[in-house]
């Protein structure tokens, strides 16, 4: 199982010499071309724990420190980025191994790390990163969405869930109401996905763009959200209304294990009715002077 986690973190990083070898080894039809690595991986979904487990939705911040902290607590110097999805699933890889060759105590011990790792640093955000991948990304990288989410499930079957939620969690906040706290921080946190219970990429402002038939001004997420209010606020209002919903039901029947689908539908479901009441008053919600700080 360790080998197969460690092919999987192969095709996390961009394409070089032996990718095309390890997805033939895995089944994966389909030539891996560096510029679908790159508009799936740089450009759309990025394959970073902190963006869909952080307060901030961006790179960084505590959420890669405490992953970091996770890795000293094992003896191990944390790789430059410990929180990309290859560094985890490497690292995956190794508990899975150092657990197999050990005996006793020590096998349980590093079961017991095995465990922690899973359901705190992959199994937390990795059902929903996989739901969103299997629908924007070209055929090879969805073949590897599958096999990684299967292989996730197959960890989650040989471990007991813990009785808390991941302690990314505690204390994390949801979707800022921009009549309380201004647009500024709405918009942060509509982009944070711990936050707004949903994941919203480039690719989904697209299709806002094709549905409401708004002008799509290009760049990052937050200014192509604020060029949508500025043409139609309560129809963007209730578009990201619906797609919160949306995530809230996908959420259900997800692989998340207990706690962190609670908090994932909780944030998903509070996101939708935040909106759909912004959407009701949209002139003094998104309108006002005070909100356009």
């Amino acid at each position: 199982m360790h080998e197969l986690f460690r092919a999987l973190a192969v095709l996390a990083e961009p394409p070089q010499r032996q990718t095309a070898a390890v997805a033939a080894s895995l089944g994966i039809e389909g030539e891996i071309e560096p510029a679908a690595y790159t508009e799936l991986f740089v450009r759309s979904l990025y394959p970073y724990a902190s963006v869909y487990l952080g307060a901030e939705g961006m790179l960084g911040g505590e959420t890669r420190d405490r992953i970091a902290g996770f890795w000293r607590a094992l003896g191990a110097q944390p790789p430059e980025e410990p929180d990309h999805l290859a560094a985890l699933l490497g690292a995956y890889a190794s508990l899975l191994e150092a657990e197999g060759a050990a005996e006793g105590a020590s096998r349980d011990a590093r079961r017991h790390a095995r465990r922690a790792f899973l359901f705190e640093h992959l199994a937390s955000w990795l059902p929903p990163y996989l739901r969103k991948l299997s629908e924007i990304a070209p055929t090879p990288y969805a073949h590897w969405g599958q096999l990684l989410l299967a292989a996730v499930e197959e960890s989650l079957r040989d471990l007991e869930p813990p009785e808390t939620a991941p302690s990314h969690f505690r204390e994390l906040g949801s979707l800022a109401d921009p009549r309380v706290e201004g647009v500024t921080e709405f918009l942060a946190s509509l982009l944070a996905p711990a936050r707004s219970g949903a994941i919203v990429t480039t690719n989904d402002l697209a299709r806002a763009a094709r549905e409401l038939e708004l002008g799509l001004r290009y760049g990052e997420r937050r200014y192509v959200l604020e060029a949508f209010f500025a043409q139609d606020p309560y129809r963007v209002l209730d578009w990201l209304a619906a797609e919160a919903e949306r995530w809230a039901g996908l959420h259900r029947s997800s692989l998340l294990p207990p706690g962190a689908r609670e908090h994932w539908i909780e944030r998903a479901q509070r996101s939708t009715a935040l909106l759909r009441s912004l959407a009701a008053g949209v002139d003094s919600a998104i309108s006002s002077p005070r909100c356009s700080s």
